[in-house]
C-alpha cells in the first residue's frame, strides 16, 4: 500500500512538473508569436517569425523577422543579448522551426549550434520543402535539447498564408466585399464612373491596412470598368499589393488607373495578349473553363502568397463556388438600396461580428 501511495504521489509530481513546464514554454512562445506580428506585410516571401531568449525565467533576448533578406529571428535575438556568455545557458524559444539552409542569409541552426544554446522550443515545423523538418534534425544531432509544438496552432495560424503556399501550392485566399443592409453591393443606377461607397471612412481606411497586409489584390471586368479603382493604400502605409484584373476581351480603358503602370499589375484575358511591361503583365487562361484555380495557379507560379478578391459579385462568387477561398470580411453598412446587385451568398464554418462605428463586420472562416 505505502508504494502504491508513493507511486500515485511521484506521478502526481510528474504531471504538476510537466504541466508546470508547459505553461512556461507556452508564456514565451506567445510572446515569439507577439513579436512577429510586427512583420506582418513586410516580410514575403518568408514567414513572420519571432523570437525570446530566456535564463532563469528572464528574457534575455528578443526578435523578429522584418524584411526579407534581413536577419531572421534567431539573429535578431541572438544579437540583443547583452551577455553573450549567458547564451550557452539559455533556452530559446521561435515560433517557427529555425532554418537549415542557405538563402540570402545563413542558417539559423549553425547560429544556435555555434553559440551552444543547450535548450531550443519551437512553435511548428517549417512547411518549406527546404526546411521541414531538417532544421530540427540538426538542432538534435548536434546534442540540443529540442522541444517541438508548442502553441502549434497559434504559430500555423500566424503563418497562415505561408503554410496555405507551401502546402496547397497557392496563395490564401480572402474575400472582401461591402454590402447594404438589404443585400446589395452595388445599387442598380450610378451617375459617374467611381466606387459607391457603403462603409464609413474608418472601414475604408481599415480596408487599406489589410491592403498593405497581403501580397495581391484581384478584381473583375466590370468593377474595374465601373469603378475605375486604383487598389493601393493611399489611406495607410506600407506597400501596396500586386493588382490582379480579369479582362478577357481588353475592354478595361487604357487610361485606367489599373493599367497606368505605377503599380504591378497582373491582367488575365484571353485574347490580344499586349507586350509585358515593367509594371503590366499580361497572363493568358481559358474563361471558357474554371478560371478561379487557373488564376490561383499562376499567382503562385508570381510567388504570390496571399490575395485579397475585391469584387464584383460574379468574381467573387466563382471563388465560393470553386470552394477556393480560406477567409471572408464582409462590411454591412446601414445603407439601403432596394435593388442593384445582389451580394455574393457564402456558407461559412465560423463567424466572427465586430462593429466600426454603424458598420458591421463580419469574418467568415472555410475551416472549422
Amino acid at each position: 500500500m505505502l508504494f502504491l501511495a508513493v507511486s500515485k504521489l511521484n506521478h502526481k509530481l510528474k504531471n504538476n512538473y510537466f504541466c508546470a513546464v508547459k505553461k512556461i514554454h507556452e508564456k514565451y512562445l506567445a510572446r515569439c508569436i507577439e513579436l512577429a506580428k510586427n512583420g506582418m506585410g513586410t516580410t514575403y516571401p518568408n514567414p513572420m517569425v519571432g523570437s525570446v531568449i530566456v535564463y532563469n525565467d528572464q528574457i534575455i533576448g528578443e526578435g523578429w523577422h522584418k524584411k526579407a533578406g534581413e536577419p531572421h529571428a534567431e539573429v535578431n535575438a541572438v544579437n540583443s543579448v547583452k551577455d553573450q556568455s549567458l547564451l550557452q545557458k539559455a533556452t530559446i524559444y521561435v515560433s517557427l522551426e529555425p532554418c537549415s539552409h542557405f538563402g540570402k542569409t545563413p542558417p539559423c541552426c549553425d547560429l544556435i549550434i555555434r553559440n551552444k544554446i543547450p535548450n531550443v522550443v519551437i512553435g511548428t515545423v517549417d512547411p518549406n520543402e527546404k526546411v521541414a523538418g531538417n532544421g530540427i534534425k540538426k538542432l538534435i544531432e548536434a546534442g540540443i535539447n529540442v522541444t517541438v509544438g508548442v502553441l502549434e496552432d497559434e504559430c500555423n495560424a500566424l503563418n497562415k498564408r505561408f503554410f496555405t503556399f507551401h502546402q496547397q501550392k497557392r496563395p490564401y485566399v480572402i474575400l472582401k466585399w461591402a454590402e447594404s443592409k438589404d443585400g446589395f453591393i452595388a445599387p442598380s443606377e450610378r451617375n459617374e464612373q467611381k466606387p459607391v461607397w457603403i462603409t464609413n471612412q474608418y472601414s475604408r481606411q481599415f480596408v487599406h491596412k489589410w491592403r498593405s497586409e497581403e501580397q495581391a489584390i484581384l478584381v473583375g471586368t466590370q468593377t474595374a470598368i465601373d469603378d475605375n479603382p486604383k487598389l493601393d493604400i493611399r489611406d495607410w502605409t506600407g506597400k501596396n499589393p500586386v493588382r490582379v484584373v480579369l479582362d478577357k476581351n481588353n475592354r478595361i480603358p487604357k487610361e485606367s488607373f489599373l493599367l497606368n503602370n505605377q503599380i504591378k499589375t497582373i491582367v488575365f484575358c484571353q485574347t490580344n495578349i499586349d507586350v509585358n511591361q515593367e509594371n503590366l503583365i499580361f497572363e493568358r487562361i481559358d474563361f471558357e473553363q474554371n478560371i478561379a484555380p487557373q488564376i490561383l495557379k499562376i499567382l503562385f507560379e508570381h510567388q504570390i502568397q496571399s490575395v485579397i478578391i475585391e469584387g464584383g459579385r460574379q468574381t467573387l462568387q466563382t471563388f465560393i463556388d470553386e470552394n477556393l477561398w480560406d477567409e471572408a470580411r464582409i462590411f454591412k453598412g446601414k445603407a439601403i438600396f432596394k435593388n442593384g446587385t445582389k451580394a455574393p451568398t457564402i456558407q461559412p464554418k465560423t463567424n466572427q461580428k465586430q462593429f466600426i462605428l454603424e458598420d458591421e463586420l463580419i469574418i467568415s472562416t472555410n475551416h472549422d
